[in-house]
């Protein structure tokens, strides 16, 4: 049985780096409101600034640290993907688009089929 790890926020200066990044957060979106009256360039300079710190305040934790790290290897990932040539791509839709055509066409026969046995043979109800 795989056991599951659990990664929590253990350190207080990490839990700080957090809380300031979320105050840093809530007290951008304040002055984008508060700051209405002094026009839009302080609006979103305000807001605009409260992110990059609070940003800044994130990825300076290890929260922060290891989603930057995933980021890296899901990139990495990303880079051996093998992806279809052109050709091999406009197969494989054209494999689909038939398939889904096919399909849509059995439903419809089928639905069609019981609408006529169910209404018109048991019920009597003509259209």
């Amino acid at each position: 049985m795989a056991s599951t790890q659990i990664e929590t926020v253990s350190t207080t200066a990490d839990k700080v780096k957090l809380a300031a990044a979320v105050l840093l957060l809530l007290a951008a979106l304040a002055a984008f409101y508060l700051l209405g009256q002094h026009g839009q360039l302080a609006q979103w300079g305000a807001l605009v600034a409260g992110l990059v710190l609070a940003a800044i305040a994130f990825f300076a934790s290890e929260s922060g640290r290891q989603l930057i790290a995933f980021g890296r290897d899901a990139w990495r990932e990303v880079k051996k993907v093998v992806w279809p040539e052109r050709k091999e791509a406009i197969q494989i839709t054209a494999y689909v688009f038939g398939f889904v055509l096919i399909m849509a066409l059995f439903l419809w026969l089928t639905d069609k089929t019981l609408e006529w046995l169910f209404y018109d043979l048991i019920l009597g109800w003509k259209k």
